[in-house]
C-alpha cells in the first residue's frame, strides 16, 4: 500500500478565503480536529501577517499536537525570521517561478537561484524541515521548472511544493509535467491543488498517481477564489481507491468540515459531496427500492465511514410504492403494494404542485385524507 503525505491548509490557504477570519479559538480549536482526524502535516499560517497571527501559531505549538506544523513564508529572510518566533518545526517558502509572477515582482530566475541558494540553507538552521515552492508552477516554463527543482534539491530542500496556483491544471496536463519533473530529479515532490476549473480533489489525486508523494488540501476545499482540494473528499477517494493507506479517520471528516464551515462562515451546500446534505439523500423509486435491498446499491460508501448516520429516503415526485411502504412502516403502518400505489398518485401530484419533497405532516395528511375517503 502507498502511504501519501497529506497536508492540510485550512489554517493558511481555507484563511485566504474572502471574508474569512478565524479567530485564535476556533483555530486552535481546528487543529485539534485536523490531529486528531489523522492529518499528518498543519500548514498552521503566515506568521508575517502579523504579531496576533504569531502569537497563535506559538499558541497552536504548545499544544504538542501529534502532527508537523509549518509556518508559511515568501521568498524573504523577514518573514523566515517572523516563522523563526512561532516554534513551528517546519516551513514552506514560496517563490514565483511563471514569467508572469516574476515580471509581476520585477525579479528573474537569476534572483530566484540566488534566493534559494540563500534562504533554504539558512532556513535549515532553525527548522528541521523546509519545504519551497514553486508558485504558478502549471503556468511556468516546463524547462524552468525543472531547473527550480534541480535547483531547491541541490540547496538542500526536503520537498518541491508544484502549485496550481489559478486551477489550470487538469489531470493528463499533471501527469505529463509531474512525469517529466521526475525524470530530472529525485526530490520529494507534492502538489498544491487550486479549484478553479472544478477539479482540484481529481488533480490532487492524479498528482499522488503520477508519483507525487504528498499533496495539500483544505477542510471542504476552503480557499481563495473557488477553493482548494478538499481534505475529505481526496480521503475517502484515497480509501476505496484499494492502493493508498492513510492515517486519516474518515468517520471524523463529518464533524471536521461542520466545525469549520460554522467557523468561516461558509455553508456547506446540500450537493457538496461527502459531506453535504444531499449525499446520502435518495427519492428515485428505482434507486430507493435498491437501497432497500443493499445500500451501496447506490451509494459508493456507506453514511458511517464519515461520521453520518445514515441514507435518508426523501418521499416526492419521483419516488416509488417501495419508499412508501418503507416510511410509513417507521411510522408504525403495514401497507399494501396496492395501497402505496394507490397513494403515490397523490404524494406525486402533491410534490409537483409544490416543487419539492414533503414533510412529515403532509405525508400523514395526504394519509388520513385516503384513509377516510376509502373508509
Amino acid at each position: 500500500m502507498i502511504r501519501p503525505w497529506i497536508i492540510d491548509t485550512t489554517l493558511r490557504d481555507g484563511e485566504q478565503a474572502p471574508g474569512v477570519v478565524f479567530s485564535n479559538t476556533e483555530k486552535i480549536d481546528i487543529a485539534s480536529l485536523l490531529a486528531d482526524a489523522g492529518v499528518n502535516e498543519l500548514e498552521v499560517g503566515y506568521p508575517a501577517i502579523s504579531h496576533d497571527e504569531r502569537k497563535s501559531i506559538q499558541k497552536i505549538v504548545t499544544l504538542n499536537l501529534p502532527v508537523r506544523l509549518t509556518s508559511w513564508a515568501r521568498a524573504k529572510w523577514q518573514d523566515i525570521e517572523d516563522a523563526c518566533t512561532c516554534g513551528t518545526e517546519a516551513v514552506h517558502i514560496s517563490f514565483p517561478v511563471s514569467a508572469m509572477y516574476l515580471e509581476l515582482m520585477g525579479r528573474d530566475y537569476v534572483w530566484v537561484q540566488q534566493q534559494l541558494q540563500e534562504l533554504v540553507p539558512r532556513a535549515k538552521k532553525y527548522f528541521s524541515y523546509v519545504s519551497v515552492g514553486a508558485q504558478d508552477a502549471t503556468r511556468a516554463d516546463a524547462e524552468l521548472l525543472e531547473s527550480f527543482v534541480l535547483d531547491a534539491e541541490a540547496c538542500g530542500a526536503d520537498r518541491v511544493r508544484v502549485a496550481d496556483t489559478v486551477g489550470i491544471a487538469t489531470p493528463t496536463s499533471l501527469i505529463g509535467l509531474i512525469h517529466r519533473l521526475k525524470s530530472v530529479s529525485h526530490a520529494a515532490l507534492e502538489f498544491h491543488a487550486h479549484n478553479d476549473l472544478g477539479m482540484a480533489t481529481a488533480n490532487a489525486y492524479t498528482a499522488l498517481e503520477a508519483g507525487c508523494q504528498a499533496v495539500s488540501v483544505s477542510v471542504t476545499g476552503l480557499g481563495e477564489r473557488a477553493g482548494n482540494a478538499a481534505l475529505e473528499e481526496l480521503a475517502i477517494a484515497l480509501k476505496l481507491s484499494g492502493k493508498y493507506e492513510t492515517s486519516i479517520d474518515t468517520r471524523k471528516l463529518s464533524s471536521l468540515c461542520t466545525a469549520v464551515s460554522k467557523a468561516s462562515g461558509r455553508e456547506i451546500v446540500d450537493q457538496k459531496p461527502v459531506v453535504g446534505k444531499s449525499a446520502f439523500q435518495h427519492e428515485s423509486g428505482i434507486h430507493c427500492a435498491a437501497l432497500l435491498k443493499h445500500p451501496l446499491s447506490y451509494q459508493p460508501f456507506l453514511p458511517d465511514q464519515v461520521g453520518r448516520n445514515g441514507h435518508e429516503i426523501v418521499i416526492g415526485k419521483h419516488s416509488g410504492s417501495a419508499s412508501l411502504q418503507h416510511y410509513f412502516s417507521g411510522k408504525g403502518i403495514t401497507m399494501t403494494r396496492g395501497e402505496a400505489n394507490h397513494l403515490l398518485a397523490l404524494v406525486r401530484t402533491t410534490a409537483t404542485e409544490k416543487k419539492r419533497a414533503l414533510q412529515p405532516d403532509e405525508l400523514e395528511h395526504i394519509y388520513n385524507t385516503l384513509l377516510v375517503k376509502h373508509g
